[in-house]
């Protein structure tokens, strides 16, 4: 195939491919290039693509298989297993935008995806950018005291929890029933094909740290999201039409950003690949 090129995008976290068209048969060569960059700096930004919702879905099974969404009722219309996020949903008044705080994606699963992506669709004039902060590097930087203090420590991740800084939206019956039971995950995980330690938090999700009064397991949480959450190990992705965007849920948290004209659409379609049970 084609010579493809790939560009760090900051000095630790995301990658910029370009020169390849993921509706053409992508060769083994290209594949482990691919996957080797994903695991070394977990967001690959693939840019100029051109996808139907089955050419999505072709493309993202190059990279793992599929795992179902909770929401099975938010997929794209004819197409049940290709899912979607947008600023349409409101409830209650309040206009629902998906992933607006920081978080990984499908934490309460006992086994979570190991990967999500996102291919633009429409996006608004400016704005809607998605941040992502490298949990290897806050994790390396933690103060050795605090290292001590949350290794072993497990985390109980539901559906929704009661502690969440956002609501989700609505969900249908149906849906529901499917949920799994909650996942229950060390605070921190170690990377399966780097190696890396990286921290492993969810507000969104979290409903408690097993042997810790709530009150603690709160203020812990609320501690390491701080850290976590600084600049420094932050790549803010600017979208742009065409871009498909793949990271790494087992070493980034991620959020969206509601600073744009809710009058223009924000649609994208969203996918995710089966992970493994976090250790």
């Amino acid at each position: 195939m084609p010579s493809f090129a790939i560009a760090p995008l900051t000095d630790h976290t995301g990658a910029e491919v370009t020169g390849i068209d993921f509706t053409e048969p992508v060769d083994a060569e290209a594949r482990a290039s691919l996957a080797a960059a994903f695991a070394e700096r977990h967001v690959l930004v693939m840019r100029d693509q051109h996808f139907t919702p089955d050419q999505f879905k072709a493309a993202a099974r190059l990279f793992g298989e599929l795992l179902q969404h909770d929401k099975k009722e938010h997929h794209v219309p004819g197409h049940p297993d290709v899912y979607y996020v947008s600023n349409d949903e409101i409830v209650n008044g309040r206009r629902i935008i998906p992933g607006e705080t920081f978080h990984t994606d499908h934490s309460n699963h006992p086994r979570p995806p190991k990967a999500t992506m996102l291919f633009a669709v429409e996006l608004p004039s400016r704005g809607g950018d998605t941040q992502y902060v490298n949990m290897h590097d806050a994790y390396r930087d933690l103060p050795e005291d605090t290292k001590r203090r949350i290794d072993g420590l497990k985390a109980v991740h539901v559906y929704l929890s009661k502690h969440s800084p956002r609501p989700l939206g609505q969900i249908s019956e149906e849906s529901l029933r499917d949920v799994p039971p909650p996942g229950i995950h060390p605070l921190v995980r170690t990377h399966p094909e780097n190696g890396r330690k990286a921290l492993y938090l969810n507000p969104v999700r979290m409903e408690s740290i097993l042997g810790m009064a709530d009150a603690e397991a709160l203020a812990l949480i609320d501690e390491l999201m701080r850290h976590a959450t600084r600049k420094k190990y932050e790549y803010r992705h600017r979208w742009r039409p065409g871009d498909w965007v793949m990271w790494d849920n087992r070493s980034v948290m991620h959020q969206a950003n509601a600073d744009y004209d809710m009058s223009e659409r924000r649609f994208l379609y969203r996918l995710m690949l089966k992970g493994e049970v976090p250790n």
